[in-house]
């Protein structure tokens, strides 16, 4: 018992011994480098003076500081920026689903200005803006080396007001302008319809109001199909979606699901993670769900995705998301400016991170480029054999079958030709839908 005190107790003393040998390195190095940042704010104090005291003219001394506050966020990563009072209000805004501008979503590329996705109906969709573009020029002027905010705060401007900026397409040879007129963008968050014995559930971005709007929508269209028991499934359209509030994504998630994890956020301290999970409920009441993403789906678009796609709630078609898999915290600073801030990666529920990968469809779709000069010529190709037998004069009548059976067969094949008219206008949703049709043709699995 002796011997084994004294070990504890020498066991004791080295461990101090050793403590300290290895502590007065580490305090050293510690004070070095709290001087060392002492002295870099001491130069940084230095420049300050300087450029307010010779540059060539005279500079905003606030303007200075939020220019050098913004550079040290924007140098961290594409996303963690500076907001002005201005921009603080105005993202506040675009957050509640109407603001002013060219409704397009863009980022930044190593040094260039990337449409990220422009969003449905908005001045941008409209002039033919598409997922993927760079813009390199602002009514002429090159937006090379500027930053992101610097590059959105020239496309700013009054309602109304005409913006003409130069595009590079991949797959067009030569840079090409655009001229856009400047709006209001009031965004409807969600739009639907029924198409044959699907419903259509246009999710264009995850404002504060998206939950609440799919929820009502789909509600009017099953009502509109005369009941659950009418519909074949749901199309959940997610490209060009840009993203907006994490607790939206969660929220469209959990709609459909019944359990389980939705995502799942880790920060670089453990307390800073967290777990989203769904609650009992499901607004398709089981019934197939096709998810639609594309290069222009970004953020909470990818959220709702992966969570559907791990649980194998929906199959996901078209092509890979765009793969911004962060989150930003916006914190409140002193003169009502904020700042944004990348605070943790969010992970689908199996653990993949989808940063700069993105999600990757279950069936990929790509969406054929439509020539606008090819439809005449091939509805002229197609009108000598647009006839039938009965087209005829004289032909026969089909005797097998009665009036009603007959009005039956009619409207399959109109549903038919619908469906064939859908395929040249957007084929990745009429793709979603033959899914839909051919689970349905199954039927239900047998037990």
């Amino acid at each position: 018992m002796k011997k084994f005190a004294m070990a504890a107790i020498g066991g004791t003393v080295a461990g101090v011994l050793l403590t300290t040998q290895i502590a007065g390195p580490l305090i050293a190095q510690e004070n070095a480098d709290r001087s060392n940042v002492y002295e870099q704010l001491d130069l940084f104090g230095d420049i300050f003076e300087r450029i307010r005291a010779q540059y060539v003219t005279e500079v905003e001394e606030q303007d200075l500081i939020e220019a050098a506050i913004d550079g040290m966020l924007t140098s961290l990563d594409p996303h963690s920026s500076y907001l002005s009072p201005e921009d603080a209000d105005r993202m506040r805004t675009q957050t509640r689903g109407e603001f002013g501008g060219l409704g397009i979503e863009v980022t930044q590329e190593e040094g260039f200005i990337k449409v990220v996705s422009p969003m449905d109906g908005t001045p941008a969709d409209d002039a033919g803006m598409m997922a993927g573009d760079y813009i390199t020029h602002v009514d002429g002027e090159s937006l090379l080396g500027l930053t992101l905010d610097d590059a959105v705060d020239m496309m700013r401007g009054p309602v109304g007001s005409e913006i003409v900026v130069t595009v590079v397409r991949e797959g067009v040879d030569e840079p090409f302008e655009v001229s856009i007129i400047r709006d209001t963008i009031e965004l409807t968050a969600v739009r639907s319809r029924i198409e044959g014995d699907t419903v259509v559930l246009r999710v264009i971005t995850f404002s504060d109001q998206t939950f609440a709007k799919l929820e009502e929508e789909l509600a009017t269209q099953v009502e509109a199909a005369g009941g659950m028991e009418n519909v074949n499934g749901f199309v959940i359209d997610l490209r060009n979606n840009p993203g907006g509030l994490l607790n939206q994504a969660i929220e469209v998630s959990d709609a459909f699901l019944d359990e389980g994890e939705i995502v799942s956020t880790r920060g670089r301290e453990v307390e800073d993670s967290d777990r989203f999970n769904a609650t009992e409920g499901d607004l398709a009441e089981g019934k197939p769900i096709v998810v639609l993403i594309n290069g222009g789906s970004a953020s909470a678009s990818e959220i709702v995705a992966g969570a559907l796609q791990d649980h194998r709630r929906a199959i996901v078609v078209g092509t890979k998301s765009f793969g911004k898999g962060s989150v930003q915290t916006v914190m409140p600073l002193r003169g009502e400016g904020a700042m944004r801030l990348t605070t943790a990666r969010y992970y689908t529920p199996s653990g993949r991170s989808i940063q700069a990968l993105g999600v990757s469809p279950d069936i990929v779709v790509q969406q054929p480029a439509i020539d606008p000069n090819a439809d005449e010529a091939e509805e002229e190709e197609r009108s000598p054999f647009s006839r039938s037998e009965a087209d005829l004069r004289g032909a026969l009548d089909n005797d097998s079958v009665d009036e009603d059976e007959e009005r039956i067969i009619r409207e399959e094949q109109e549903a038919a030709e619908e469906s064939a008219r859908l395929r040249d206008e957007d084929y990745q949703l009429a793709y979603a839908i033959d899914i839909l049709k051919g689970l349905a043709a199954m039927g239900p699995a047998q037990e």
